[in-house]
């Protein structure tokens, strides 16, 4: 068996692969799309062939301008074999062409609220998961998808609070206050991995290298006193909340209600017909401020992951 990335000569059979949609996120549309963008690379789809003759399909993510993907979108194998053993190859491939010292890969998975009773996704999604933790991704987050249209209405913008804008070393001094003891499981693995100050550092050149508009970026202030951030942004797929967070001695007020409303309504204000948010299941605050601010669950993200870097 022969494993390889892709190349233009292969389009027609990553193609129809794609077309086994399963739990994997790519579309046909999806890959034509993001391959234009830069999302979607032959430098970063993995294919497993035998006699000429291509056998499974790893398809990775990563941020246009970066030179390693990040993510895990599908894996595809042709025929009845039990398709672990490939898949744990290729993507043990792909993980050995990475540099020491990078971000730690994930495998994301996009499904329906009530996936568990779904027999035919629990089939899909019991291999691909072994596969995963073969090569050490063995830590499952499950977050909830929430997204706001202007059809639920405006929340009411904060009236005890003011935002103001702030240069990058301001939000990466608020980032490290809000961070503390925070429900977030990726932030928690952050810090583990890039200690406090590492982590606000990549979390801000995250956002700052994504397509949302910077100069919405506010820090929040009752009177005098700092008590957090907003951060609107947006991914390829739309406008999203970003990250918000409130420092921990004022935590308990439902702030976390005034900064979602601010960045709802910047985004709003720009024209957003569809604003998304993602929240891990534990992280049952955040969830009823999404809840009490009209936004609507409507999916659920898997995210597979590495425990120990």
């Amino acid at each position: 068996m022969n494993i390889r990335t892709t190349v233009e000569a292969d389009l027609g059979t990553i193609l129809a692969l794609i077309e086994q949609k399963s739990v994997n996120t790519v579309t046909v549309e999806r890959y034509s799309e993001y391959v234009a963008a830069g999302y979607y690379q032959h430098d970063w789809t993995w294919v497993a062939e035998e006699n000429g003759v291509i056998r499974a399909m790893a398809i990775w993510w990563g941020a246009p301008g970066e030179p390693y993907p990040f993510s895990i979108d599908g894996l595809y194998a042709v025929g009845d074999d039990d398709p672990v053993p490939v898949w744990t190859e290729l993507l043990k491939h792909a993980i050995a062409s990475r540099p020491d010292g990078q971000e730690p890969p994930e495998y994301h998975f996009f499904l329906d609220s009530d996936w568990e009773n779904q027999p035919d996704v629990v089939a899909a999604l019991e291999p691909r998961m072994r596969a995963a933790a073969a090569v050490g991704m063995t830590g499952v987050t499950d977050r909830l998808r929430y997204e706001w249209k202007p059809e639920y209405g405006l929340p009411p913008r904060s009236t005890r609070l003011r935002f103001e804008p702030a240069d990058d070393e301001a939000f990466v001094d608020v980032f490290m206050r809000v961070s503390e003891a925070s429900l977030d499981a990726a932030t928690a693995r952050e810090i583990a991995r890039l200690g406090v100050e590492g982590a606000a550092r990549a979390e801000l050149a995250i956002y700052t290298s994504m397509p949302g508009d910077r100069g919405q970026w506010r820090i929040a202030y009752d009177g005098d006193q700092l008590v957090g951030f907003a951060m609107p942004s947006a991914n390829a797929a739309g406008p999203v909340v970003g990250y918000l967070g409130v420092v921990p001695e004022h935590r308990g007020r439902g702030l976390s209600d005034d900064l979602l409303a601010e960045i709802t309504h910047l985004l709003a204000e720009t024209g957003a017909e569809q604003i998304r948010a993602d929240t891990d299941f534990g992280n049952v605050p955040m969830a009823r401020s999404f809840e009490r601010l009209g936004y609507r669950k409507f999916a659920v993200r898997r995210v597979l992951s590495c425990l120990e870097n």
